[in-house]
């Protein structure tokens, strides 16, 4: 499991970008690029990293899933995952 502070500082950057998204999109609409290069840093959405929403993992993360490749497999298993099955030929 990754440590709470990482997925803490991923939420309250995650609070940011949702704060200036609508100035964000209100100075690229103007070209206003020295406007934008005074809003913080973490008001990009760049800056935002996927995490697993169980494990808070950061690496082999599935958007479809929104899970890291870890419980992506144990949840398939458990068939919590619906229309995934394990592949045998």
């Amino acid at each position: 499991m990754a440590k709470t502070s990482w997925i803490e500082r991923n939420a309250r950057k995650q609070r940011t970008v949702d704060k200036y998204a609508a100035l964000r999109k209100e100075l690229k609409e103007k070209n206003d690029y020295v406007g934008l290069t005074l809003l913080p840093r973490n008001a990009s959405p760049t800056r935002l990293v996927n995490r697993c929403q169980i494990t808070g993992r950061r690496r082999a993360f599935y958007r479809r899933f929104k899970v890291s490749r870890l419980q992506f497999r144990e949840m398939a298993l458990q068939g919590l995952i619906p229309g995934v099955t394990k592949s045998s030929w």
